[in-house]
């Protein structure tokens, strides 16, 4: 039974395990002797492929080294190391390349700890037999998901809530390797476990999980320490250069969210309607109110990619003013060109322009219609069934925009400059998300744990303060 005055540190190193931290900013964090150090490693916001593909978004040396540094300090310090969505992605092959790299570290730094390893795939069996029983559910703007879908699809996960995470932690685990995770889970499992209220530890999690990004001015390579109490949570920065304001960390809290009061996840939902910031000195904030509300049916989100062909690309730009006023007639002609050159040879494409400087990230969306830009970028993106295609097809279309003659053109030297040589780019196998449906589970053993020792030549001393407890 934990006292009244019971509290819980946990140090969050840095937005996505690879991106970063000053040491600085940890060993502060360190010196004031967390609970828990916890690392959210993945996001689908860098698109389908990585899923699809089975690699990471993030570089191995760079992962390396924040790894290095979080498990070697930890397991010197008794304190639980705890990563989610290990990889990025969080499938089976980001695990393996995951717990590789862990495995080089404790060999390296001659490290003995115990460790959980929690898969988070899904067997295509098992979702399938729900699909067809009508229990998967698309999420907002999302189509109805297909048995063909399902099938083509490469690597299905579902993001796990705390349960697995705090079944691996009752292992005594010291460092826990998580596929795919709800990203407050990995800081909120413990506290959770440990007794602490759902609700404030799931949102203190949500920040958490984003590091130093909710201070200001913001950064998602930096570190944060957050203290749970009973009725609240106060967030830290460990840099002084950055702190939480009463406005950083509640416009943070709108972060990634269609509601502003209720954030759903596995299990249930954060419910912040009672929610407030309150600033007490030395750049600290602290949050109450947060309340987790459970759901009638345990809901995980699905996610999985399947393979849409192969892309090339080539890169241009243009300064002419006369063919950025008649850009988009120019484009359309230079489309129906290619498609008719190509057609006889069956070689198919799909030709996509992106225009710097126009339109390129909103699109259709774009609410500025009038503007004369000085120059323009211009992306040739070309998605085919084979990379030969791709290829091909993205050569003929940089070609004839390069010498289309469109009226009013005076120069015949070329229409576009080139910052690369070569100039079309290869992109290899693409993807698009195929599952980001709702399943409801009936048992968390779907989330299945794999424990690995490591029992180095020169061993730590395994006394000290017990792992996982609170002061």
């Amino acid at each position: 039974m934990k006292k009244e005055n019971d509290e819980l540190r946990v140090l969050s190193p840095t937005a996505i395990l690879g991106y970063g931290f000053p040491e600085k900013s940890f060993f502060a964090g360190l010196a004031l002797e967390p609970d828990l150090i916890g690392v959210d490693a993945g996001s689908t916001d860098p698109g389908p492929y990585y899923l699809g593909s089975g690699k990471s978004f993030t570089n191995r040396m760079c992962v390396k080294k924040d790894l290095r540094l979080m498990i070697r300090e930890g397991v010197k310090r008794k304190i639980p190391v705890v990563i989610g969505s290990a990889g990025g992605s969080g499938a089976a092959p980001h695990l393996a390349w995951c717990a590789e790299i862990i495995e080089e570290i404790a060999e390296e730094e001659r490290l003995s700890f115990r460790m959980g390893v929690i898969s988070a795939d899904i067997p295509k069996s098992m979702v399938m037999a729900e699909l067809r029983k009508g229990a998967v559910k698309p999420l907002a703007f999302v189509p109805e998901l297909t048995e063909m879908d399902l099938k083509n699809t490469t690597n299905v996960v579902a993001q796990m809530g705390v349960e697995p995470i705090i079944r691996a932690l009752d292992k005594d685990c010291d460092v826990v390797l998580a596929g795919r995770c709800y990203d407050p889970a990995c800081f909120a499992a413990l506290p959770i476990r440990l007794g602490f209220d759902p609700g404030l530890a799931l949102h203190m999690g949500k920040i958490l999980e984003c590091a130093a990004i909710a201070a200001t001015p913001g950064s998602g390579a930096d570190c944060v320490m957050a203290t749970l109490k009973k009725d609240c949570f106060i967030l830290q920065s460990l840099n002084p250069a950055r702190k939480f304001t009463r406005q950083s960390t509640a416009a943070h809290t709108l972060y990634e969210k269609s509601d502003p009061y209720n954030l759903p996840g596995p299990g249930g939902t954060i419910v912040l309607d009672r929610c407030k910031f309150t600033e007490i000195g030395d750049g600290r904030t602290c949050v109450t109110g947060s309340r987790f509300v459970k759901s009638p049916k345990y809901m995980v989100k699905l996610e999985g990619a399947r393979r849409i062909g192969f892309k090339c690309m080539s890169i241009a730009a243009t300064r002419d003013p006369v063919m950025i006023r008649n850009i988009d007639s120019i484009l359309d002609a230079v489309r129906k060109s290619v498609e008719a050159n190509l057609k006889n040879e069956k070689i198919a494409g799909r030709i996509f322009f992106h225009l710097f400087g126009k339109n390129a990230v909103m699109g259709e969306r774009e609410p500025v219609k009038n503007s004369r830009p000085v120059e323009l970028g211009i992306l040739i993106e070309v998605l085919s069934p084979s990379q030969d295609e791709a290829d091909a097809v993205c050569g003929v279309t940089r070609s004839t925009l390069l010498h289309y003659g469109y009226p009013g053109r005076i120069s015949t030297a070329g229409n576009l400059a080139f910052p690369f040589s070569p100039s079309d780019l290869k992109m290899g196998e693409a993807y698009e998300f195929s599952l980001y449906h709702l399943m409801e589970i009936h048992d968390q053993n779907v989330f299945r744990l794999k424990i690995m020792e490591f029992a180095c030549a020169a061993k730590q001393n395994r006394t000290g303060r017990k792992k996982g407890g609170a002061r």
